[in-house]
C-alpha cells in the first residue's frame, strides 16, 4: 500500500513539475495547494501585452505574479492529475487564441503602414505570357550566330579588341538589360531595389541604414534558387558577362557580390547596386580603381539611376568625376530625388531648384534630364504630403524601366550592329595603312622609317580622307589618329593582311560577311521581332557606309 501511495505521489509531483515548466514560459511560477482556489486559470486567461510581442517568443515581464499560498500543517503538495490537465489544456487554448488575435492585429497594423505594390506588377507587366520570353531567347540565339559568323572573324583578323579594349562575349550578348544605381551614400539606392523586388524582411534584402552601408558592387540577378555568389566565382564563369572584371584585380573581386533569386522582374532585368560616393574619401583608400570600375558598368548599362536625397545635394570631386564618365550617355540617365515625403511642399520646391543648380555645370545638354521626385521604399508616404504627385512620379519611373525591358532585344541588335560598323571601319583603316606601306616601300627603303612616317602623319598619305571618300563613312565615326600610333606600336604592320587576302573559295571574304550582317541580316532580325516595322534606310549603303569591296581572288568571275 505504501508503494502505491509513493507511486501516486511521484506522478503527482511529475505532473506539477511539467505544468510549472509550461507556465514558466510566461514567467509565472505557480504555487498550488490542496483546498485552495486555483490561481492559474484567471492569470492564464489574462490577455498578453502587445508590447511584449517579439519575433519567435512571447513574454510578459511586467505582468502580475500569482500570490503564493501557504500550506496548512499536514497538507501535501499534490492535486489530482485530471484537474491539472483540464486547467492547463484550457489555459494553453486561451494563450493560443491570444497569440492568433495579436498576430492578426500586427498584420493589420503592418498593412496600414506598408505601401501597396500592385501598381509595380501592373506597370512592368510581370504577368505577361511566356511566349514573349521564348521569342526573345530565339532571337538572342540568332543574334549570337550572326556575331560569331560575320563579325568576330573580322575582329580577330585585325585585332579590334586591342584598339577599343571592349571584347563582346557570349555572356554579354545573352545578358539581360542592366540597371545601374549611382549616387551619394545613404540616399536610398539599396532601399529602392528592396522596394522594387519586394525584399522587405526577406533574408536577402540589401542592408540599409543612415550610415554608409554598401561597400560592395552588388549584382542582383535571376536564378533558380536564392543564393549569394562571390565575385571571384562570377568573374571565372564564362557564361556570365562579368569575366572582363578580372582586370581590376583581386581586391576589387573581393568587393563584388552577386545575389541570385527567382523573381519575375529579374527574369527581364539585372540590378547593380554600387557603393555610395563619399566626398571626403580618397580614391586610393578603396583599394581598387573605383572610377574605372564605374566606367565599365556605365558602358554596359541600359538605364542609369543617379539618386539624391534632400540632405545630400552638394557636388564634390568624386561626383563630378562620375558625371564626366556619364558624358555621351545622357539619354540613359534618370535623376531621382528620393525621400521627398520628408519635406513640406514649399521646401521640396526649393530643394528641387537647388538640385538643378548643383547639376547644371555637370550636364551640358540642350534638353535638361528628367528628375523623378518621390520616396522609393516599402512604407507609406508621410502624412500631409503630395502623395498623388509622388505616386504619379513613381509610375512614370516604372514606365521608363518597362520601356527598357520591352526594347531590350531592339537595343541589343542596335548595339551589335553599331559594334559591327566600328569593326568594319577599323578593318578598312588597317587595310589602308597596309596598302600605303606597300606602295611606299622600295628595294632600298628602310621599312621602319617608312612606316613611322606613315603613322606619324597619316593625313600626308590621305589615309583617313580616302576612307571617307570611298566608303561613305561619317567622319564622326572615325577613331583618333593617335590611337593608331599606339595600336601599331604594339602590333607590327607585317602581322596584318590586306582585305583582298582575307578571302577564301568556300566562305568568301570577311568584308562581304560583315557588310551583309550590317545591311541585311541584323535589320532582318529586327524586323522579325517587330512585324510590320521595317527600319527605314538600314539596307542602303548610304546609311551603313558600304563602299568598295575587295575582289575574291579564289572565286571565278
Amino acid at each position: 500500500m505504501k508503494g502505491i501511495v509513493s507511486i501516486c505521489c511521484f506522478f503527482s509531483l511529475l505532473v506539477l513539475a511539467l505544468a510549472a515548466v509550461g507556465l514558466g514560459a510566461r514567467g509565472i511560477p505557480p504555487v498550488l495547494a490542496v483546498g485552495t482556489p486555483d490561481p492559474l486559470l484567471p492569470l492564464l486567461d489574462k490577455p498578453l501585452s502587445p508590447l511584449s510581442l517579439k519575433v519567435g517568443h512571447l513574454t510578459d515581464p511586467h505582468g502580475p505574479r500569482p500570490p503564493s499560498v501557504e500550506l496548512p500543517p499536514g497538507h501535501a503538495l499534490h492535486r489530482p492529475a485530471p484537474s491539472i490537465q483540464n486547467h492547463v489544456t484550457k489555459s494553453a487554448y486561451t494563450v493560443a487564441c491570444d497569440i492568433g488575435q495579436q498576430e492578426e492585429e500586427v498584420e493589420d497594423v503592418l498593412s496600414n503602414i506598408l505601401r501597396d505594390r500592385s501598381h509595380i506588377d501592373e506597370t512592368l507587366r510581370l504577368a505577361s505570357e511566356e511566349n514573349a520570353a521564348e521569342n526573345y531567347h530565339a532571337a538572342i540565339q540568332k543574334l549570337r550566330k550572326i556575331y560569331h559568323a560575320a563579325i568576330k572573324p573580322m575582329e580577330q583578323a585585325y585585332k579590334y579588341n586591342e584598339l577599343r579594349a571592349h571584347e563582346i562575349s557570349d555572356g554579354e550578348i545573352t545578358s539581360k538589360p542592366m540597371v545601374l544605381f549611382l549616387g551619394p551614400w545613404s540616399v536610398g539606392k539599396s532601399s529602392m531595389i528592396n522596394y522594387l523586388l519586394g525584399l522587405k524582411d526577406s533574408p536577402y534584402q540589401l542592408y540599409t541604414g543612415a550610415e554608409p552601408t554598401t561597400s560592395e558592387f552588388t549584382v542582383i540577378m535571376h536564378g533558380e534558387k536564392t543564393r549569394s555568389i562571390e565575385g571571384i566565382v562570377m568573374a571565372a564563369d564564362s557564361s556570365r558577362s562579368f569575366s572582363p572584371l578580372e582586370k581590376f584585380g583581386q581586391s576589387f573581386l573581393e568587393k563584388l557580390i552577386g545575389i541570385e533569386m527567382p523573381h519575375k522582374l529579374l527574369e527581364r532585368v539585372t540590378f547593380v547596386d554600387t557603393p555610395g560616393i563619399i566626398e571626403n574619401r580618397k580614391q586610393q583608400e578603396r583599394g581598387y580603381p573605383f572610377n574605372d570600375v564605374c566606367q565599365w558598368f556605365i558602358d554596359r548599362a541600359d538605364l542609369i539611376f543617379v539618386t539624391f536625397d534632400p540632405t545630400k545635394l552638394d557636388v564634390g570631386l568624386e561626383l563630378e568625376m562620375l558625371f564626366r564618365q556619364l558624358k555621351g550617355r545622357e539619354s540613359q540617365i534618370r535623376i531621382i530625388l528620393n525621400k521627398a515625403d520628408n519635406l513640406a511642399t514649399q521646401d521640396l520646391m526649393r530643394v528641387y531648384g537647388a538640385l538643378f543648380w548643383s547639376l547644371a555645370p555637370l550636364i551640358n545638354v540642350t534638353e535638361p534630364p528628367r528628375v523623378y521626385v518621390s520616396s522609393f521604399w516599402p512604407y507609406d508616404y508621410a502624412p500631409d504630403t503630395s502623395r498623388e504627385l509622388f505616386k504619379r512620379e513613381e509610375i512614370s519611373l516604372l514606365e521608363d524601366l518597362n520601356q527598357v525591358i520591352e526594347n531590350r532585344m531592339e537595343n541589343k541588335i542596335a548595339f551589335i550592329r553599331q559594334h559591327a560598323i566600328r569593326v568594319r571601319i577599323h578593318a578598312l583603316l588597317v587595310d589602308r595603312y597596309v596598302q600605303t606601306f606597300k606602295d611606299k616601300m622600295s628595294y632600298f627603303s628602310d621599312p621602319d622609317l617608312v612606316f613611322k612616317e606613315i603613322v606619324d602623319d597619316p593625313d600626308k598619305f590621305f589615309i583617313f580622307k580616302s576612307i571617307l571618300a570611298k566608303t561613305n563613312v561619317s567622319k564622326f565615326d572615325l577613331p583618333n589618329r593617335e590611337a593608331y600610333q599606339d595600336f601599331f606600336g604594339v602590333n607590327p604592320i607585317g602581322s596584318f593582311k590586306s582585305l583582298s587576302a582575307q578571302c577564301s573559295y568556300s566562305s568568301g571574304c570577311l568584308l562581304d560577311k560583315i557588310e551583309k550582317a550590317i545591311t541585311s541580316e541584323l535589320p532582318g532580325l529586327l524586323s522579325s521581332i517587330n512585324p510590320g516595322k521595317t527600319p527605314p534606310g538600314l539596307s542602303s549603303c548610304e546609311a551603313t557606309g558600304c563602299g568598295d569591296k575587295p575582289k575574291n581572288r579564289y572565286r571565278k568571275n
